[in-house]
């Protein structure tokens, strides 16, 4: 038997109907809203895309450090972010630059370079040796010289606290050269096992100049400034 309220002549559950019937309009609102996210989810895909293209174009490129070169600032498979808007390098900087030689990478295909290039954007690709890493040295018309484990610029001694003991040790006589005016000269940190300016590499264009590493992003425990 239902129960009434006085005067009324509704059952005292029907506010309990009420709600279900609320319940049941709102399912197909919620059914409708997962929908519709499914039907943006694409487009919001392609916008990331588009905005990580537009990042490692004109401002920002994650890079995948795949050698011990710069040991112990970078270590291999850190992450660090490269700024190559409006840069210019400076003495002591950590930059990225292609290969100084022109040598063509690796012929992957239309599809691959494309899906390649966009890994390299998010820093999740190694760049298979097409680009390099190292620290400026010696600028556009600079000597450049090695004297008793000592880099010379100009017959100035550097002062280099980010180097070990064991690799500034590590150091022969070289030198010395002179920087073409639109060149630099690099180093990498790890001078005992680094294929830089001094052999190998030789003098780096500007114009072949990616940007400067400015913070390690990857892993978690290295997370910090580049310098």
């Amino acid at each position: 038997m239902s129960l009434r309220t006085p005067g009324s002549t509704e059952p005292a559950d029907a506010p309990i109907e009420t709600s279900r019937a609320a319940s049941a309009i709102d399912e197909p609102k919620h059914r409708h809203g997962a929908l519709s996210f499914l039907r943006e989810l694409p487009v919001l895909i392609i916008l990331a895309f588009v905005l990580a293209i537009v990042l490692k174009t004109f401002a920002v490129q994650a890079f995948y450090i795949p050698s011990s070169s710069m040991e112990p600032t970078l270590d291999p498979g850190d992450r660090v972010l490269v700024n190559k808007a409006l840069y210019s390098p400076g003495r002591f900087d950590i930059v990225v630059f292609a290969d100084p030689q022109g040598r063509p990478g690796p012929d992957r295909g239309v599809v691959g370079g494309a899906l390649h290039w966009l890994s390299e954007a998010l820093g999740v690709a190694q760049p298979d040796d097409e680009d390099f890493i190292k620290r400026v040295i010696g600028l556009p018309g600079e000597e450049v010289k090695i004297r008793d484990h000592i880099v010379y610029v100009d017959d100035e001694p550097l002062t280099e606290p980010y180097l070990t003991r064991r690799a500034q040790r590590s150091m022969e006589d070289y030198g010395p050269v002179t920087v073409p005016d639109d060149s630099l000269f690099v180093m990498g940190d790890n001078r005992g096992n680094s294929n830089d300016s001094r052999a190998g590499l030789g003098f780096v264009p500007v114009d072949r100049v990616i940007g400067g590493a400015f913070v390690t992003i990857w892993p978690p425990s290295r997370v910090g400034w580049a310098h």
